[in-house]
This record gives structure tokens, C-alpha cells and sequence, in this order.
């Protein structure tokens, strides 16, 4: 079966579920809810759309947010920005019945697809 938008989480499965690109990410078990047909969310989701972030967005924001958590980016562009996702503590908050938290990571570099590039390629 596939779920597009979950990743496994039957009872004991381990995985990892990022936030934006600075947020942490988490490492976790499955519980195995088949309520939710043993998934989990797998990231933080969208909050905005690609072309409510292109118009919205300050890149100057971006850039001094990612220079305040220490992150190095290489490639990426307005539709990834950490402002275009969910909080990530909400969205792991909502589905703590799915999954049990074993660990939490920071990015400290991140490579995206250029604007230009096929993220494919």
C-alpha cells in the first residue's frame, strides 16, 4: 500500500521525521495505530503554497534565520523556506499517539535542488 504525505509507523517501526530546513528532525518508533493505517505524518507540511511563499517571503528573512541557527544551505528557494512549513513540535504534538519520540536532530546543512535544477536530476 501507499500513502502519499505518511511514513511507516507500525508497532516498532523506526524512522525519521524532518522538519523544514531549520527545524529539528526527529528519530522515532512506530506505535502501530491502525486507526491511521500504522503512519505517521513525514515532515512538517506546508503552511503555505509555492506561490503564496514566492510572493510573500523576504529573502533577507530567510537568509538571517538560517544564519541564527548556524545552518549552511546549498541550493534551495522560496518554497522551501522554514516559514512555508507547520510548526514541526505541533505537528509531532498531534500524532504523539502514532509515534514515540526517541531522539531530536538539528540540520546544520541542508542541500536542496537550485531554482533552476530538477531536484530529479
Amino acid at each position: 500500500m501507499h500513502c502519499k504525505g505518511v511514513t511507516p509507523a507500525g508497532e516498532g517501526v523506526l524512522c525519521i521525521i524532518p522538519g523544514s530546513m531549520s527545524t529539528p528532525g526527529f528519530v522515532v518508533r512506530g506505535k502501530g495505530d491502525t486507526a491511521s493505517i500504522d503512519s505517521a505524518s513525514h515532515g512538517a507540511g506546508c503552511l503555505m503554497s509555492r506561490t503564496a511563499a514566492f510572493k510573500t517571503l523576504d529573502k533577507a528573512v530567510i537568509a538571517a534565520n538560517l544564519l541564527d541557527k548556524r545552518i549552511t544551505l546549498m541550493g534551495s528557494d522560496m518554497d522551501e523556506a522554514p516559514m512555508a512549513y507547520k510548526d514541526i513540535h505541533a505537528v509531532m504534538a498531534a500524532q504523539h499517539d502514532l509515534v514515540e519520540v526517541l531522539a531530536t536532530f538539528e540540520p546544520r546543512i541542508v542541500r536542496m535542488a537550485d531554482a533552476r535544477e530538477r531536484p530529479e536530476g
